[in-house]
């Protein structure tokens, strides 16, 4: 006996096709069926079907992102429709015992609406929407970053993979004083910086900077502000910094490049801090700003200098940072 009461009918047809399930489901307790929708914008041909309503159809209600497998729909006791797994077909079991709400969330979004449909209110389950599913997968779509430059076209369940390594995709704010969320392309991220931040900006590829606290030993993280250097018509980023390795009190100066890693490895840095007739020197690639600041520097990709040998090269007292660092950007040949 099916929850509800009723038992299932006999299956009017073991195979219908698209044309057939559309006539059979036209009554109006239907018409807002997101399955209803699916079976009427798949019948004919493909290409004759407009993009945008089968997007409209694969949208999350509460999220509004394309949805992925699993697909869940509402769990009422007149959901009786299966998929045939080896085509875009349906088995029906009837008419009347056909879910009249068959609206869709995708799996993030239905933890968070606590299983209640975001659309009708109605409980939702753990029915897995296969119909949806699998005209998902006859798509192909292009990538969401076109807009910035991306034309390749990709199977709809490859396109979440290769949007999460595009090359055209957004970048993060490399600004490391801060959390920020601002994303876009490197020329408004190098305005973003310059007006909301107001970081320096420098031309040229050798540069002198000195990092001054006062308090260094009251000071356990630090973060200095961010330098921007435009050379060879690139942007790269100074980090400085304060932290722990362990238990001991370290700087670390670093670069981070703005673009691709690929792009980065054409290009080569060196860093030095002296003082007192000593001298201590790093040489490396810098680092892509697609790798956040964090970790950047959890990885120690840079010149790391002990507190006591940093205020060492500061002179005096050895109770104020004055630590001057000079470096130098090279492209690689």
């Amino acid at each position: 006996m099916a929850p509800g009461g009723g038992s299932c009918k006999e299956v009017i047809e073991s195979r219908v096709t698209f044309s057939d399930y559309d006539m059979a489901t036209s009554s109006a307790d239907l018409r807002g069926s997101p399955l209803r929708k699916t079976a009427t914008a798949l019948s004919g041909n493909l290409g004759s079907t407009s993009m945008n309503d089968v997007h409209e159809l694969l949208e999350c209600p509460v999220c509004v992102n394309l949805m992925y497998p699993p697909i869940y729909q509402v769990d009422s006791p007149k959901a009786k429709v299966f998929q045939d797994a080896f085509s875009l077909r349906f088995i029906v079991l009837s008419e009347s015992e056909l879910c009249p709400n068959g609206h869709t969330v995708c799996s993030t979004c239905k933890t968070r609406v606590h299983n209640c449909c975001p659309t009708c209110r109605n409980e939702l389950g753990n029915i897995r929407c296969l119909a949806l599913e699998k005209v998902a997968e006859s798509l192909e779509l292009p990538c969401s970053y076109q807009i910035l430059g991306c034309h390749d076209i990709f199977p709809y369940y490859s396109k979440l993979k290769h949007e999460k390594n595009c090359r055209y995709r957004p970048y993060s704010c490399p600004y490391a004083g801060a959390e920020c969320s601002v994303t876009g392309d490197i020329p408004f991220l190098v305005m973003h910086l310059k007006n909301d931040h107001k970081v320096d900006m420098h031309d040229g590829c050798t540069f002198n900077h000195r990092y001054v606290k006062s308090n260094p030993h009251e000071v356990e993280n630090a973060t200095w502000m961010l330098t921007v250097f435009n050379c060879f018509g690139r942007q790269f980023c100074l980090h400085f910094e304060a932290f722990h390795i362990g238990m001991a009190p370290v700087y670390m100066a670093f670069l981070r490049f703005m673009g691709d890693e690929d792009e980065a490895r054409q290009f080569s840095y060196s860093l030095e801090v002296g003082g007192s007739g000593r001298k201590f020197m790093w040489q490396g690639v810098p680092r892509s700003i697609r790798d956040s600041h964090r970790k950047v520097r959890d990885s120690q990709d840079g010149l790391i200098i002990q507190r006591n040998l940093a205020l060492y090269f500061s002179g005096g007292d050895r109770q104020e940072l004055k630590l001057k660092v000079a470096g130098r950007i090279w492209k690689e040949q």
